[in-house]
Protein backbone atom coordinates (compact mmCIF):
# COMPACT_ATOMS: atom_id res chain seq x y z
CA UNK A 1 0.00 0.00 0.00
CA UNK A 2 1.28 3.83 -0.63
CA UNK A 3 2.41 5.97 2.11
CA UNK A 4 -0.09 8.36 3.38
CA UNK A 5 1.61 12.00 3.76
CA UNK A 6 0.29 14.91 6.06
CA UNK A 7 2.05 17.46 6.34
CA UNK A 8 5.53 16.86 7.00
CA UNK A 9 4.19 13.76 8.40
CA UNK A 10 4.88 10.46 6.58
CA UNK A 11 2.49 7.23 7.67
CA UNK A 12 3.35 3.82 6.79
CA UNK A 13 0.12 2.71 5.87
CA UNK A 14 -2.27 4.83 5.08
CA UNK A 15 -4.86 4.05 7.53
CA UNK A 16 -6.39 6.18 10.07
CA UNK A 17 -7.92 4.29 13.12
CA UNK A 18 -11.29 6.62 13.69
CA UNK A 19 -12.05 8.40 16.89
CA UNK A 20 -15.30 6.00 19.19
CA UNK A 21 -16.28 7.28 22.81
CA UNK A 22 -17.02 6.76 25.31
CA UNK A 23 -13.70 5.08 25.93
CA UNK A 24 -13.62 3.03 22.84
CA UNK A 25 -11.01 4.34 21.46
CA UNK A 26 -8.19 5.65 24.08
CA UNK A 27 -4.72 5.24 24.27
CA UNK A 28 -4.63 1.25 24.12
CA UNK A 29 -6.12 1.22 20.76
CA UNK A 30 -4.20 4.32 19.51
CA UNK A 31 -0.91 3.58 20.33
CA UNK A 32 -1.14 -0.40 19.15
CA UNK A 33 -2.46 1.33 15.42
CA UNK A 34 0.55 3.40 15.16
CA UNK A 35 3.11 1.17 16.25
CA UNK A 36 1.60 -0.98 13.23
CA UNK A 37 2.23 1.64 10.93
CA UNK A 38 -1.18 3.59 10.70
CA UNK A 39 -2.32 6.67 12.63
CA UNK A 40 -3.97 6.01 15.91
CA UNK A 41 -6.79 7.90 17.33
CA UNK A 42 -7.75 9.21 20.76
CA UNK A 43 -11.65 10.14 21.31
CA UNK A 44 -11.51 12.84 23.75
CA UNK A 45 -15.73 12.91 23.84
CA UNK A 46 -17.35 12.22 27.56
CA UNK A 47 -13.74 11.26 29.14
CA UNK A 48 -14.80 12.35 32.59
CA UNK A 49 -18.11 10.20 32.35
CA UNK A 50 -15.62 7.21 33.33
CA UNK A 51 -14.72 8.51 36.22
CA UNK A 52 -16.70 7.18 38.90
CA UNK A 53 -18.33 9.37 41.06
CA UNK A 54 -18.30 12.35 38.26
CA UNK A 55 -20.38 15.63 38.86
CA UNK A 56 -19.67 18.98 38.98
CA UNK A 57 -15.96 18.07 37.97
CA UNK A 58 -16.71 16.86 34.63
CA UNK A 59 -15.17 19.39 32.72
CA UNK A 60 -12.02 19.18 34.77
CA UNK A 61 -12.26 15.45 34.70
CA UNK A 62 -12.69 15.23 30.76
CA UNK A 63 -9.54 17.73 30.41
CA UNK A 64 -7.14 15.78 32.89
CA UNK A 65 -7.85 12.65 31.20
CA UNK A 66 -7.29 13.20 27.77
CA UNK A 67 -3.39 14.77 29.31
CA UNK A 68 -3.34 11.34 30.68
CA UNK A 69 -4.48 9.47 27.66
CA UNK A 70 -2.30 11.55 25.30
CA UNK A 71 0.64 11.14 27.52
CA UNK A 72 0.41 7.38 27.65
CA UNK A 73 -0.38 6.96 23.93
CA UNK A 74 3.29 8.98 23.36
CA UNK A 75 4.94 6.60 25.82
CA UNK A 76 3.51 3.41 24.51
CA UNK A 77 4.38 4.03 20.80
CA UNK A 78 6.66 6.26 18.60
CA UNK A 79 4.16 6.14 15.98
CA UNK A 80 1.65 8.93 14.76
CA UNK A 81 -1.37 9.91 18.01
CA UNK A 82 -4.27 11.63 17.18
CA UNK A 83 -7.22 13.12 19.13
CA UNK A 84 -11.02 13.24 17.59
CA UNK A 85 -12.96 16.14 18.63
CA UNK A 86 -16.46 16.87 18.21
CA UNK A 87 -17.06 20.65 17.37
CA UNK A 88 -20.87 20.22 18.35
CA UNK A 89 -19.70 19.63 22.42
CA UNK A 90 -19.67 22.80 24.67
CA UNK A 91 -15.92 21.56 25.68
CA UNK A 92 -14.49 21.59 22.20
CA UNK A 93 -12.31 24.89 22.61
CA UNK A 94 -10.82 23.19 26.11
CA UNK A 95 -10.16 19.79 23.98
CA UNK A 96 -8.41 21.73 21.16
CA UNK A 97 -6.75 24.21 23.29
CA UNK A 98 -5.52 21.06 25.50
CA UNK A 99 -4.41 19.05 22.68
CA UNK A 100 -2.52 21.53 21.00
CA UNK A 101 -0.33 22.07 23.94
CA UNK A 102 0.00 18.49 24.35
CA UNK A 103 1.65 18.41 20.72
CA UNK A 104 -0.63 15.58 19.17
CA UNK A 105 0.75 14.84 16.15
CA UNK A 106 -2.90 15.15 13.79
CA UNK A 107 -6.52 16.59 15.38
CA UNK A 108 -9.34 15.16 13.46
CA UNK A 109 -12.00 17.88 13.92
CA UNK A 110 -15.60 16.31 13.13
CA UNK A 111 -19.64 16.59 13.98
CA UNK A 112 -19.66 20.06 12.78
CA UNK A 113 -17.51 22.72 10.64
CA UNK A 114 -14.69 23.96 12.70
CA UNK A 115 -14.53 27.79 11.79
CA UNK A 116 -14.04 28.69 15.36
CA UNK A 117 -11.18 28.70 17.61
CA UNK A 118 -10.93 29.90 21.35
CA UNK A 119 -9.37 33.17 21.76
CA UNK A 120 -7.56 31.34 24.47
CA UNK A 121 -5.32 30.03 20.65
CA UNK A 122 -3.24 32.92 18.89
CA UNK A 123 -3.30 33.31 15.23
CA UNK A 124 0.59 32.87 15.76
CA UNK A 125 -0.02 29.18 17.48
CA UNK A 126 -2.29 28.33 15.17
CA UNK A 127 -0.32 29.27 11.87
CA UNK A 128 2.59 27.99 13.24
CA UNK A 129 1.59 24.50 15.37
CA UNK A 130 3.30 21.61 14.43
CA UNK A 131 -0.15 19.77 14.71
CA UNK A 132 -1.75 19.20 11.62
CA UNK A 133 -5.49 19.79 11.49
CA UNK A 134 -7.66 17.57 9.67
CA UNK A 135 -11.56 18.10 9.80
CA UNK A 136 -14.03 15.24 8.85
CA UNK A 137 -17.05 16.47 5.89
CA UNK A 138 -19.77 14.64 4.38
CA UNK A 139 -19.67 16.87 1.39
CA UNK A 140 -17.81 18.78 -1.27
CA UNK A 141 -19.91 21.99 -0.25
CA UNK A 142 -19.06 21.30 3.40
CA UNK A 143 -15.03 21.04 2.35
CA UNK A 144 -14.99 24.13 0.48
CA UNK A 145 -16.89 26.22 3.37
CA UNK A 146 -14.00 25.18 5.67
CA UNK A 147 -11.26 25.55 3.29
CA UNK A 148 -12.10 28.88 1.98
CA UNK A 149 -13.33 30.34 5.63
CA UNK A 150 -9.91 28.97 6.92
CA UNK A 151 -7.90 30.63 4.15
CA UNK A 152 -9.86 34.27 4.82
CA UNK A 153 -9.86 34.34 8.47
CA UNK A 154 -6.62 32.15 9.75
CA UNK A 155 -4.39 32.87 6.61
CA UNK A 156 -3.94 29.33 6.72
CA UNK A 157 -6.08 25.60 5.86
CA UNK A 158 -6.33 22.28 6.93
CA UNK A 159 -3.72 19.60 6.36
CA UNK A 160 -6.21 17.59 4.98
CA UNK A 161 -9.73 16.22 5.04
CA UNK A 162 -11.45 13.24 6.06
CA UNK A 163 -14.70 12.67 4.05
CA UNK A 164 -17.11 10.63 5.57
CA UNK A 165 -19.87 8.50 4.17
CA UNK A 166 -23.18 7.69 5.37
CA UNK A 167 -22.35 4.05 6.33
CA UNK A 168 -20.02 4.72 8.69
CA UNK A 169 -21.08 3.46 12.71
CA UNK A 170 -21.37 6.34 15.63
CA UNK A 171 -22.46 10.31 13.71
CA UNK A 172 -23.37 10.75 10.68
CA UNK A 173 -23.43 14.64 9.11
CA UNK A 174 -26.64 13.40 6.64
CA UNK A 175 -30.49 14.01 6.97
CA UNK A 176 -32.14 10.63 7.63
CA UNK A 177 -33.79 10.25 4.51
CA UNK A 178 -29.69 10.28 2.59
CA UNK A 179 -28.58 7.67 4.68
CA UNK A 180 -29.73 4.78 2.22
CA UNK A 181 -30.02 7.50 -0.73
CA UNK A 182 -27.42 6.45 -3.13
CA UNK A 183 -26.46 9.62 -4.38
CA UNK A 184 -25.11 10.75 -1.11
CA UNK A 185 -22.85 7.17 -1.03
CA UNK A 186 -19.40 7.65 -0.01
CA UNK A 187 -18.55 6.49 -4.09
CA UNK A 188 -20.77 9.12 -5.51
CA UNK A 189 -19.13 12.25 -2.37
CA UNK A 190 -15.10 11.33 -2.75
CA UNK A 191 -14.54 12.24 -6.56
CA UNK A 192 -16.94 15.95 -5.96
CA UNK A 193 -14.06 16.15 -2.93
CA UNK A 194 -11.50 15.53 -4.81
CA UNK A 195 -12.27 17.79 -7.38
CA UNK A 196 -12.60 20.91 -4.56
CA UNK A 197 -9.46 20.21 -2.27
CA UNK A 198 -7.46 19.81 -6.15
CA UNK A 199 -8.32 23.65 -6.29
CA UNK A 200 -6.79 24.30 -3.21
CA UNK A 201 -3.28 22.15 -3.80
CA UNK A 202 -3.06 24.52 -7.00
CA UNK A 203 -3.33 27.50 -4.94
CA UNK A 204 -1.58 26.76 -2.05
CA UNK A 205 1.06 24.72 -4.05
CA UNK A 206 1.24 21.67 -1.47
CA UNK A 207 -0.50 18.32 -1.39
CA UNK A 208 -3.37 17.97 0.90
CA UNK A 209 -4.75 14.67 1.21
CA UNK A 210 -8.77 13.05 0.93
CA UNK A 211 -9.00 9.97 3.33
CA UNK A 212 -12.51 7.97 2.83
CA UNK A 213 -13.91 7.34 5.77
CA UNK A 214 -17.83 5.28 6.45
CA UNK A 215 -18.80 1.73 6.02
CA UNK A 216 -14.99 0.62 4.92
CA UNK A 217 -14.28 -3.14 6.04
CA UNK A 218 -12.33 -4.90 4.28
CA UNK A 219 -8.65 -4.53 2.17
CA UNK A 220 -11.24 -4.80 -0.93
CA UNK A 221 -12.83 -1.52 0.47
CA UNK A 222 -9.22 -0.09 0.75
CA UNK A 223 -8.43 -0.82 -2.64
CA UNK A 224 -11.14 0.69 -3.98
CA UNK A 225 -11.29 4.04 -2.75
CA UNK A 226 -7.90 4.12 -2.89
CA UNK A 227 -8.25 3.76 -6.66
CA UNK A 228 -10.55 5.77 -6.60
CA UNK A 229 -7.80 8.76 -5.84
CA UNK A 230 -8.14 9.19 -2.00
CA UNK A 231 -4.93 9.24 -0.14
CA UNK A 232 -5.50 6.97 2.88
CA UNK A 233 -9.03 5.87 4.50
CA UNK A 234 -10.42 5.92 8.42
CA UNK A 235 -12.06 2.95 9.76
CA UNK A 236 -13.13 2.63 13.25
CA UNK A 237 -15.89 -0.21 13.55
CA UNK A 238 -12.89 -2.53 12.60
CA UNK A 239 -11.06 -2.44 15.73
CA UNK A 240 -13.85 -2.43 18.12
CA UNK A 241 -13.59 -6.39 18.31
CA UNK A 242 -9.82 -6.45 18.94
CA UNK A 243 -7.46 -7.41 22.05
CA UNK A 244 -5.76 -4.11 21.92
CA UNK A 245 -9.40 -2.25 21.98
CA UNK A 246 -10.12 0.11 25.13
CA UNK A 247 -13.94 -1.14 25.86
CA UNK A 248 -15.09 -3.69 27.71
CA UNK A 249 -15.09 -7.44 26.58
CA UNK A 250 -18.88 -7.11 26.85
CA UNK A 251 -18.38 -4.37 24.67
CA UNK A 252 -16.70 -6.18 22.58
CA UNK A 253 -19.11 -8.81 22.07
CA UNK A 254 -22.27 -6.78 21.32
CA UNK A 255 -20.32 -6.30 18.16
CA UNK A 256 -19.52 -9.91 17.62
CA UNK A 257 -23.23 -11.37 17.88
CA UNK A 258 -24.59 -8.55 16.22
CA UNK A 259 -27.04 -9.13 12.90
CA UNK A 260 -27.91 -6.96 10.26
CA UNK A 261 -30.90 -6.54 11.73
CA UNK A 262 -29.88 -5.23 15.32
CA UNK A 263 -28.29 -1.84 13.34
CA UNK A 264 -30.73 1.05 14.02
CA UNK A 265 -30.41 4.61 13.31
CA UNK A 266 -31.13 7.10 16.21
CA UNK A 267 -31.18 10.61 16.89
CA UNK A 268 -28.37 11.51 18.38
CA UNK A 269 -27.58 14.10 21.15
CA UNK A 270 -25.46 16.56 19.64
CA UNK A 271 -28.57 16.17 17.22
CA UNK A 272 -27.16 14.29 14.53
CA UNK A 273 -28.32 11.21 13.59
CA UNK A 274 -26.47 8.21 14.50
CA UNK A 275 -26.21 4.92 13.65
CA UNK A 276 -25.94 2.16 16.88
CA UNK A 277 -26.30 -1.43 17.72
CA UNK A 278 -29.84 -1.71 19.08
CA UNK A 279 -29.64 -2.32 22.99
CA UNK A 280 -31.96 -2.34 25.77
CA UNK A 281 -30.88 1.36 26.88
CA UNK A 282 -32.25 2.10 23.14
CA UNK A 283 -35.22 0.66 23.77
CA UNK A 284 -36.17 2.17 26.75
CA UNK A 285 -35.42 5.37 25.04
CA UNK A 286 -37.61 4.41 21.94
CA UNK A 287 -40.01 3.73 24.86
CA UNK A 288 -39.59 7.31 26.72
CA UNK A 289 -38.59 5.59 29.86
CA UNK A 290 -35.14 7.06 29.54
CA UNK A 291 -33.66 10.05 28.47
CA UNK A 292 -30.86 9.60 25.72
CA UNK A 293 -29.18 12.31 28.02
Amino acid sequence: MPKLRIGDLEVEKPIIQGGMGVGISMSGLASAVANKGGIGVISSVGMGMMIPGRGKKAREDNRNLLIEEIRKAKNMSGGIIGVNIMVALTDYDDMVKLSLDENVDILFLGAGLPLRFSKDISLTQLRETRTKFVPIVSSARAAHIIFKFWQKNFNRIPDGVVVEGPLAGGHLGFKKEQIYDLDFALEKIVPDVLITIHQYEERFGREIPVIAAGGIYTGEDIHKFLELGVQGVQMATRFVATYECDASDEFKQSYIRCKKEDITIIDSPVGLPGRAIRNRFLDEVSAGARKPF
